[in-house]
């Protein structure tokens, strides 16, 4: 205030540019602050999508391992049945493995 005293009222838009600027630096310093501490107390995304991916892929598996089992059964007897659960196993190995590499 005592700067617009000073300078008059010709310069009083500059002023205020000025003090918004330095006021946007400031909020923009205080954001900063509070996000990075909000994001030291998260647990790391990466963990919780990999243990959701393989609960939904043993979910899966059992929920088409039983159909399969019958239908191959059915069909193909012992060897439809050693044939799909080797399918099975094959995804479920394929999953974990990938899942491995991404670590």
């Amino acid at each position: 205030m005592a700067a617009r005293r000073d300078l008059g009222p010709d310069y009083e838009d500059a002023l205020v540019d000025s003090f918004l600027d330095k006021l946007d630096v400031e909020i923009a310093a205080r954001v900063r602050n509070e996000v990075a501490a909000q994001l030291a107390h998260q647990p790391p995304r990466g963990q919780s999508k990999h243990r959701d991916g393989a609960v939904g892929m043993a979910i899966g598996s059992l929920a088409l391992g039983i159909p399969l089992t019958a239908i191959a059964a059915q069909t193909s007897g012992a060897t439809g049945l050693l044939l799909a659960w080797g399918g099975i196993i094959a995804v479920n190995l394929a999953h974990a493995l990938g899942r491995r590499h991404q670590r």
